[in-house]
């Protein structure tokens, strides 16, 4: 059974809802595994541009299974104006299908996420998407504030919400300055939620039991991974992270399928590096180059529209990412952004108080403190939006492209010119997906 997991080996945002778009009409289900409203998946198909946050980037394909799971932390609000923009452009979203195990986002979660703000001890901010992520992942590990999905269509929850209301109000007045909080509603609460419900009645099913029935009928799964594995709360930036397992490592836990099941893990990276928020950046380009990238890139966040920070691309890293996810093959993306640059940089090692690392460091302080140590390669004046094949690329973009899969150590797969479906050369390995893709 060929399960197929898409993980990005960054800071996210490397364009994994194009990748995962084009390798659906291979599956016959795709898994969203993680995260919640803080992702943003870009699909382009020809001149309509969809924007994804919670609905995994297969809906678009109506024969095709596509499954919220019980890893995913769902804003219901933020969840049907999705649905509701999806119907209006004409895509039915019948093939959607909710998790009941998976977490709901309250408004006490929000506050809670407005009035911590973040920010890490030192006073640095995470960077968070302020959408109550965190604090409802937070709940899920403390179980007695936490609602399910499955908890908001069953009989019961006015009390629930009551009782968790009362807390909160609590302990969130007591985090604002005085008088600067006003008590949650917990009647008002459950109206909105309870109308929410009745909405997404439709969608609840138990994925876990679907998704095990369905590896084990050899339905082809593709599990669709949201940020990046940098971003990992175990193996990431930490505390610059994220507030799940975004990394290879979290598709089992996610979704509920056994790692046995999953047999080709796909990285996604970018040609470059980009990061949002806080936390370290060893290739950080502040400078009229990284300003360069950001625009030629678009690299303003699909959730938040904040600016990402940009940089080279780092080889370190993303070894390092690549071997914690078990990735077999590298899809390349937005290669052509580095269009028109005299060299390019990678960076292909780190000193660290004079020591050369080539592996990542485990502290925040090592990584904010490192120096890269960049190998050059001379850049191309082409641009090349139109490619098609491989023998269509500069001979210094196939060099550059070579470079990072030796560095990494995986081979390039896939590589992207260009956010449309077309814009995409597969390369031999990967002929099956093209032909999938056409």
């Amino acid at each position: 059974m060929p399960g197929t997991c898409v993980i990005g080996l960054q800071w996210g945002d490397e364009a994994k809802g194009k990748l995962v778009d084009l390798l659906t009409k291979r599956h016959d289900v795709v898994a969203r595994f993680l995260g919640g409203a803080n992702a943003g998946h870009t699909v382009v198909d020809g001149e309509n541009t969809y924007k994804l946050h919670h609905i995994p980037s297969g809906i678009l394909s109506l024969d095709v299974a596509n499954v919220v799971t019980a890893g995913v932390v769902i804003n219901p609000p933020i969840l049907l104006q999705e649905i509701d923009g999806l119907k209006a452009r004409g895509v039915p979203v019948n093939n959607l299908q909710l998790s009941d195990r998976a977490h709901i986002i309250f408004p006490w979660h929000m506050a809670e996420d407005r009035a911590m703000n973040q920010a890490t001890a030192d006073g640095e901010n995470i960077g968070t998407t302020m959408r109550g992520i965190g604090p409802c992942y937070r709940d899920k590990v403390g179980r007695a504030h936490a609602i399910r999905l499955g908890d908001l269509v069953r009989p019961g929850l006015k009390e629930k919400i009551a009782l968790i209301t009362a807390a909160k109000n609590k302990t969130i007045a007591s985090m604002y300055d005085s008088g600067a909080f006003t008590p949650l509603d917990a009647d008002a609460i459950y109206t909105e939620y309870a109308a929410y419900a009745d909405r997404m009645r439709e969608y609840v099913t138990d994925s876990t039991a679907y998704l095990l029935d369905a590896a084990d009928e050899d339905k082809r799964i593709l599990f669709e991974g949201a940020q990046g594995a940098l971003l990992d709360v175990d193996h990431g930036t930490y505390p610059f992270v994220t507030s799940s397992n975004s990394s290879g490592v979290g598709a089992s836990a996610g979704s509920g399928v056994p790692a046995k099941f999953i047999t080709q893990v796909i990285g996604v990276i970018k040609a470059y590096s980009t990061r949002v928020g806080g936390g370290p950046f060893p290739t950080e380009q502040e400078n009229e180059l990284g300003e360069k990238i950001r625009n030629r890139g678009n690299e303003f966040g699909t959730t938040t529209g904040r600016p990402r920070r940009c940089g080279w691309f780092d080889a370190v890293a993303v070894r390092y990412t690549a071997r914690i996810s078990g990735v077999d093959t590298l899809a390349l993306m937005m290669l052509d952004v580095l269009s028109t640059l005299d060299e390019i940089k990678i960076c292909v090692a780190y000193d660290l108080n004079g020591e050369r690392l080539t592996h990542f460091p485990s502290h925040v302080d090592d990584i904010r403190q490192v120096k890269p140590i960049y190998e050059t390669l001379p850049g191309w004046a082409e641009e090349i939006t139109g490619a098609r094949s491989l023998e269509d690329l500069p001979a210094n973009a196939l060099a550059y492209i070579e470079r990072i899969s030796e560095l990494v150590g995986c081979e390039v797969g896939v590589v992207s010119v260009g956010p449309d479906r077309k814009q995409t050369i597969f390369t031999e390995p990967m002929a099956m997906l093209a032909g999938a893709a056409s």
